[in-house]
């Protein structure tokens, strides 16, 4: 299992590397955007199954079990959230655009949740802000 998560941290660190740098805030760079990228990276391999990304979509209301795909580059910011974006498969090929909420949290930042933010190109709406 220690194996697994070894490579899926790899792999997603070695995705955000190689994607494009289009769609990042300015303002988040450097220390800040990669402790973003760890605690995104620690989110999902402590919620990955037997090689899956398990994640809650409440529209299709069940868990689904997703593949990654590429980790976005860009993280914004909204309201008190950094939001990062990756992309998921599903076993049918269905694909998902996960958008990960990280806060700060003292000195550092935490990954506290993962929103289905489009289904196959579907779009879906979440409200951050006050």
């Amino acid at each position: 299992m220690r194996k697994r998560i070894a490579v899926l941290t790899v792999a997603l660190l070695a995705l955000a590397m190689n994607t494009a740098f289009a769609g990042n805030a300015q303002s988040i760079k450097g220390e800040l955007k990669a402790n973003i990228t760890r605690s995104m990276n620690s989110f999902i391999n402590e919620n990955t199954l037997a090689d899956s990304f398990v994640i809650y979509d409440p529209v299709a209301g069940e868990l689904k079990k997703l593949q990654l795909q590429k980790l976005h580059s860009g993280i914004m910011k909204k309201s008190d959230f950094y939001v990062r974006c990756a992309d998921f498969k599903d076993s049918s090929g269905k694909l998902y655009d996960i958008d990960f909420l990280v806060v700060e949290d003292g000195a550092s930042v935490k990954t506290v949740e993962a929103v289905v933010h489009a289904a196959d190109g579907n779009k879906r709406q979440y409200h951050l802000e006050n």
